[in-house]
């Protein structure tokens, strides 16, 4: 059996493939890679669960965890745009097909982006940005 955070962490994660735009890569908590595919990568992290609000009778801990979406896009400028709003869209649309994430949550919902663009000397440029999704659910114990 899983754990409440780590089960909707997995939710999340199957909503983000369901709508992972072609030739994009999902990934969670790991490094980056030294390629970026044509169509970007999204790193889904873990993030941070915060302070739950406690209530007791019965204990139940209600969470807003922030998960973060690492989005990187390595393209020419006229395609970096473009490829950078689809996996954008991408996580939208995840998230409005269902915010529950199949019942493993109360709501999801996403954090607007602040992009950055970085220019690499003899290389495509990138266009990144580090968008949190918070997820609200509730357990009757910080560890499960």
């Amino acid at each position: 059996m899983a754990s409440k955070s780590e089960t909707v962490l997995q939710a999340l994660y199957v909503a983000l493939a369901a709508t992972l735009p072609p030739g994009a890569t999902l990934l969670r908590n790991t490094v980056l890679p030294e390629r970026v595919p044509a169509g970007g990568i999204m790193i889904l992290r873990d993030g941070d669960p915060g302070a739950p609000e406690a209530l007791m009778s019965p204990p139940l801990y209600v969470y807003e965890h922030r998960a973060q979406i690492d989005v990187l896009v390595e393209a020419p400028e006229d395609a970096r745009e473009a490829a950078f709003d689809g996996l954008k869209l991408a996580i939208h649309a995840a998230l409005d097909l269902d915010r529950t994430l199949g019942g493993a949550c109360d709501y999801a919902i996403g954090e607007a982006p602040a992009p950055i663009n970085i220019a690499i000397d003899g290389a495509e440029g990138f266009k990144a940005a580090t968008i949190a999704v918070v997820l609200t659910y509730a357990t009757p114990d910080p560890l499960l």
